[in-house]
């Protein structure tokens, strides 16, 4: 059987070809001054300079970055994920991670703010994190966009104010300031999620949800239709983790009012939206990589939770 490629990340090399098309300029301009390979990549722009080309056509395509990205929207949008809509009136503040793909969907031609874009190496110069996921804001299992007022999105424009210009100074360490301001915007975002999220407590059933969480995600993204999911059932993960089936369900029902099983089929069922949006792949091969044995289970499957066949959700 002919393998059809998957089309889920965008580099940023594709990156940077989206962004002079839109600008109507060249990389050698856009591209920032004194960044080598030591220091990972990092860069910021002006929304309304990205747009403008395009106006309320324009949207972050949906699919999943090879980069991280951390946005002050100011204006009327949707944002849109695999199995979520999530309409802002005003002011947004949205972090993106190469896990979770989107789309973004200016809804009036106001649009301002400010973006940049970053490698995990950028980053972990901070070496009091392992991995940008280790922060609450990046973990798995979140959608973190905000709406925020207008006296909190000024607060956040300043900032962006100083890494604009801090990016286009001479000075040596710019890039380890410019550090620090991107992990003040993360904090920004942390103090807006809901203090569950950010518990640091080391009691041993929170442990076990975040650990399940965590697990759970890891199986994806599908990135090539033979890939095929390893952990497909409750039992599975609690093997994984050392505990009884039951007592991992309890503890998710604890916390999250949802089963072990109500919990995998949901993310099973985000990933085949996704694959049947944004591959070609055929039904059978998106069965296959999601742990079915029979194109006629996951159809059935998939049908009981959508209401549509696989068929019917991809056109």
């Amino acid at each position: 059987m002919e393998k059809t490629a998957h089309t889920s990340y965008t580099s940023l090399d594709d990156f940077y070809k989206e962004m002079t098309a839109k600008l109507g300029t060249d990389i050698e301009t856009i591209f920032p001054k004194g960044l080598h390979k030591d220091i990972g990549h990092f860069n910021v722009f002006d929304i309304a300079q990205t747009i403008e080309r395009v106006k309320t056509t324009a949207e972050m395509p949906y699919n999943r970055r090879k980069y991280y990205k951390i946005s002050l929207i100011r204006g009327r949008n949707r944002a849109e994920y695999a199995d979520k809509v999530i309409q802002i009136q005003k002011n947004a503040l949205l972090f993106a991670t190469p896990k979770v793909p989107y789309h973004w969907v200016p809804e009036d031609p106001q649009q301002s703010g400010s973006f940049c874009v970053f490698t995990e190496d950028f980053f972990i110069k901070d070496k009091s994190h392992s991995t940008l996921e280790d922060l609450p804001i990046f973990q798995p299992g979140n959608i973190p966009l905000f709406e925020i007022d207008d006296e909190l999105a000024d607060e956040i424009e300043l900032l962006y104010g100083k890494i604009k210009k801090e990016i286009d100074s001479d000075y040596i360490f710019k890039y380890d300031l410019i550090r620090n301001y991107v992990l003040e915007l993360i904090h920004y975002g942390q103090k807006l999620q809901p203090a569950s999220k950010l518990s640091t407590s080391n009691d041993a059933s929170l442990r076990v949800v975040s650990l399940f969480i965590e697990l759970l995600e890891r199986q994806f993204p599908i990135e090539n239709s033979d890939q095929r999911l390893q952990l497909k059932s409750a039992k599975d993960y609690a093997d994984r983790l050392s505990v009884h089936v039951n007592y991992l369900n309890k503890k998710l029902k604890e916390s999250t009012g949802k089963t072990t099983t109500e919990i995998i089929a949901e993310r099973i069922v985000q990933e085949a939206k996704i694959l049947l949006k944004q591959t070609k792949w055929n039904v059978s091969e998106i069965a296959y990589s999601l742990g079915f044995e029979e194109i006629a289970h996951f159809s059935n499957f998939f049908k009981k939770k959508t209401s549509l066949a696989p068929l019917e959700f991809r056109s």
